[in-house]
């Protein structure tokens, strides 16, 4: 008997899958490693967003539990309050998409083991909430892997206008996603954040199937 996956053959189930995914992205997708730093209001939006389309791994790194105050914007459930964020979003995961391989890091990520973690991503996206954590993971993935594109993402936060959030290319392998200017202590709000990790999403997806202008 043919393996089933929710009482389908999994062959259906993974090419039904991605049906309506563009033409020929398949096996680029399912070869490509993303690593995402953050698995936060960016981080676990970015995430679905991918596994959802099939991108075949995903290393996810975040230090933090996942809080009351989080639900608003991140992709957690009420009765994963108090899990590992990391562990709670792979979960969630594999209920969208069982057929990637996950990896997780509960650890915060910082100067000294950026090389160890991000060793194997194609990808690396940052996903964090702190400007300080931001300027780090920049520093030291243009120092340890300067040929890795970096995808981030600055500035989603309040209710402003949706047109305002961009992808930049300021200079080779890097793009950057958002505003640039709305700082957290106005609030966050998932439609902001959505659509800023939606553009660092779509940017990944670009970069995988060959098409890393803006």
């Amino acid at each position: 008997m043919e393996a089933q996956v929710q009482g389908q053959d999994y062959k259906d189930v993974y090419y039904g899958m991605k049906e309506r995914n563009v033409k020929d992205s398949t096996d680029k997708l399912t070869a490509a490693h993303v690593t995402i730093a953050g698995a936060g209001g960016l981080g676990s939006n970015i995430a679905i967003a991918l596994t959802r389309i099939g991108v075949g791994h995903l290393t996810l790194i975040d230090f933090d539990s996942v809080e009351l105050s989080n639900l608003n914007r991140q992709q957690f459930k009420l009765s994963q309050v108090g899990m590992p964020k990391v562990t709670a979003l792979k979960q969630n995961l594999q209920e969208f998409n069982p057929f990637i391989e996950i990896k997780t890091f509960q650890t915060k990520v910082t100067h000294d083991n950026v090389k160890e973690l991000f060793a194997d991503a194609d990808i690396i996206c940052e996903a964090f909430d702190n400007p300080a954590a931001k300027a780090m993971l920049l520093d030291a993935a243009s120092e340890f892997f300067p040929d890795k594109p970096l995808v981030m993402g600055t500035g989603m936060a309040g209710i402003h206008s949706s047109n305002t959030i961009t992808t930049k290319h300021p200079r080779a392998n890097l793009y950057i996603a958002g505003d640039g200017t709305s700082k957290g202590a106005e609030g966050l709000m998932a439609p902001r954040v959505m659509i800023a990790a939606g553009h660092e999403a779509n940017m990944i997806t670009r970069i995988i199937l060959g098409q890393d202008d803006i």
